[in-house]
């Protein structure tokens, strides 16, 4: 398996394990700030379980080559928590997933300015069926919405985006451990927010553990280290399958069908997602990863 094949197997596996996400989510009754708290406080018990299983005595090592880098991506990824959890608590969820899809275009963009990064054309194309496909998964529950949640959404796809492409300017260094760190933060400044942890009761705590403390880090784990191998906006491209995943779980366990267009607009994600594999004949020309 090359490096290309590589990167697509892991950030296709880490987008289905955190597929679930909408669907917990929707299980779990807390307060927007608690529930950010927490997925603060679980990631990053979570992800740090997930470093010392992998590096064993040596974990600290593992943070530690990530330096000033790691924690760059440490940060992005907690505003990109903050805009995606708050956003979908202040403007309507087709709004977020709108606004989200965007991520692989910025990622693209920074990879250029930035890592003089240039994508196929088949990417491109890529990139824009996928936006025309989210469009459409959403058009009927995008609404007027409110400022502040668009902002936010807008904070996420930034957050994400910028995250890969800084993880992707260290080459061949795993920038993964530093998910603990960014759980850190989260929980850290949710708790200055608000000044309070309340425990989430009955089923909310179990879902909730589920999926902040094995799913979650699971998945993100997967998805942080794509950069090793493919550039940020093909990493980007593959998590917008998470809104097909999770629309389509939603639609199993709650009987919540999604409208005709927003099958249209999954078939057409999926549609793109696979001819694109199709046409990769060569693996893009990446740095070696280090052990």
């Amino acid at each position: 398996m090359d490096n290309h094949q590589k990167g697509l197997l892991l950030t296709a596996l880490g987008v289905l394990i955190i597929s679930p996400d909408a669907l917990l989510l929707r299980l779990v009754n807390v307060p927007p700030e608690q529930l950010v708290l927490w997925r603060g406080l679980l990631n990053m018990l979570g992800f740090w379980l997930i470093v010392v299983a992998r590096h064993r005595r040596h974990w600290p090592q593992a943070f530690r080559v990530c330096g000033l880098t790691g924690v760059g991506c440490a940060l992005l990824f907690t505003l990109g928590t903050f805009g995606f959890v708050l956003g979908n608590h202040f403007t309507k969820a087709g709004n977020v997933l709108v606004i989200l899809a965007c991520s692989p275009l910025i990622a693209a963009l920074l990879s250029r300015v930035f890592l003089h990064e240039r994508l196929p054309l088949r990417t491109w194309v890529a990139i824009i069926a996928c936006l025309l496909g989210i469009g459409l998964i959403v058009l009927d529950d995008a609404g007027s919405g409110s400022l502040t949640g668009s902002l936010l959404a807008l904070l996420a796809a930034l957050g994400l985006a910028g995250n890969l492409t800084l993880a992707r300017s260290k080459p061949g260094v795993d920038m993964s451990p530093m998910l603990a760190l960014s759980g850190l933060f989260t929980a850290l400044l949710t708790f200055a927010w608000s000044g309070q942890i309340i425990l989430p009761e009955g089923a909310s705590l179990g879902w909730l553990v589920l999926l902040c403390l094995v799913l979650l880090p699971a998945g993100f784990t997967l998805i942080q280290r794509g950069p090793l191998y493919l550039p940020s906006a093909e990493v980007n491209l593959l998590i917008l399958l998470e809104t097909v995943f999770g629309t389509l779980l939603v639609w199993l366990f709650l009987s919540e069908r999604p409208s005709n267009l927003g099958l249209v607009g999954g078939a057409i994600v999926l549609l793109a997602m696979i001819i694109k594999a199709v046409l990769e004949r060569r693996p893009l020309a990446v740095n070696p990863v280090r052990a």
